[in-house]
């Protein structure tokens, strides 16, 4: 059974370790609950993860073209892509995800007992992990996801998900897991544990019964000894890394090269470089949204704003290559409805909603290739 108790002074703590598409965990809720009688109920959510679990997510709600300006494009697909995942396996066993949570809400409602939201905003964790995730990692996990999408279909029956709940299997897995990409893992799991742990020992209960992934148990007795300031964690930080400087470098080296091709060799030399910077730099980036499927306009407008936005450090070609294409192809309503039933690429690239997110992220892309072929190839007229 995943259930470990821990007495702190007055104040004792049960945790009661669950997967979140498991029946056999939903009656270990009820149960340890209905045993315990406990002065608060902690459960592995924050207000947002909460509002989808008992309303379903109102997608209609999302500002896209804010999403775009933000740069929170990748960020919004992640969230769908993880979610989705989460939920077709549920639809393998029957089980909706987080249903263990939302029995421990509807008991707490029954009884009156006071609820505890222990998780950090998603929106946090999730910015917080790609910010401090290497681009090596970044391409694990892309590929972890799509991986997941090209599998769907392989049934995950009731019996694996109880073998996983597993002490020995859950610590194999989270080793694992930070071997391959331990970023993700000190974001997704170690980060949490205290920011859980903190929750538990802030509530104001002599007696708490706290919901929370079995992945979580032994990261979050670790800290339950110990309060923490997590406000450290509470922040996503930008990223300052090679990527960024390379921003203001790349302008600077070519209107190094520009002006001295004018003082080398002529204006004429100038003009092939400026040239040659717009037909790589905008072909490319107008290739990247060609295959997003993008409405022609929007393939126009990467073509013509990538030369001039790969020169700016705040701007992107994808930006406005998604606006155009939020212009061109409004999402309708049954878009945003059909969000939680993506479950493979082809439906990704057909929905108009993660369309104009791939069209974005795809013209950005092509930009970026642009970048690094054009500039070696200017730097060479000058030889």
């Amino acid at each position: 059974m995943l259930v470990e108790r821990t007495n702190l002074g007055q104040k004792e703590i049960i945790l009661v370790g669950t997967a979140h598409v498991s029946k056999e965990s939903i009656a270990l809720v009820k149960e340890t609950i209905e045993k315990e009688q406990p002065e608060a109920i902690g459960v592995e959510l924050d207000f947002q993860r909460l509002h989808q679990l008992q309303q379903g997510k109102k997608w209609q709600q999302m500002d896209l073209g804010q999403i775009i300006k933000e740069g929170k494009t990748h960020l919004f697909l992640l969230n769908i892509l993880l979610s989705n995942l989460q939920r077709q396996i549920g639809d393998d066993l029957g089980v909706k995800p987080g249903s263990e949570m939302l029995a421990a809400i509807e008991i707490a409602k029954e009884k009156k007992i006071p609820i505890a939201l222990l998780d950090r905003d998603i929106r946090i964790t999730l910015g917080r992990a790609l910010n401090k995730m290497s681009l090596k990692e970044k391409a694990k996990l892309g590929y972890s996801i799509i991986g997941g999408f090209v599998g769907i279909g392989q049934k995950i029956d009731e019996k694996t998900i109880e073998q996983l709940k597993k002490k020995d299997m859950i610590n194999a897995l989270m080793q694992q897991l930070g071997k391959e990409m331990p970023s993700v893992k000190k974001v997704l799991v170690d980060e949490r544990d205290i920011f859980i742990a903190n929750r538990i020992l802030q509530a104001k209960a002599k007696k708490i019964v706290a919901v929370v992934g079995a992945g979580h148990l032994e990261g979050i007795k670790k800290h339950l000894g110990r309060e923490t300031n997590i406000q450290p964690l509470m922040k996503v930080e930008k990223k300052k890394n090679a990527l960024s400087i390379l921003k203001w470098v790349i302008p600077l080296t070519f209107a190094a090269f520009v002006i001295w091709g004018i003082y080398s060799k002529g204006p004429t030399i100038a003009f092939n470089m400026l040239l040659m910077w717009f037909l790589i730099n905008g072909t490319l980036s107008a290739l990247g949204a060609a295959l997003a499927r993008a409405h022609p306009l929007s393939i126009i407008a990467a073509f013509l704003a990538a030369p001039i936005t790969s020169l700016h450090p705040a701007i992107a070609a994808g930006w406005f290559a998604g606006i155009v294409e939020l212009k061109m192809r409004a999402p309708k309503v049954q878009d945003f409805d059909d969000l939680p039933q993506i479950n493979d690429v082809s439906s990704l690239a057909s929905n108009r909603v993660t369309k104009i997110l791939m069209v974005t992220a795809f013209a950005n892309i092509g930009s970026t290739i642009g970048t690094v072929i054009a500039l070696p190839y200017i730097a060479s007229l000058l030889l």
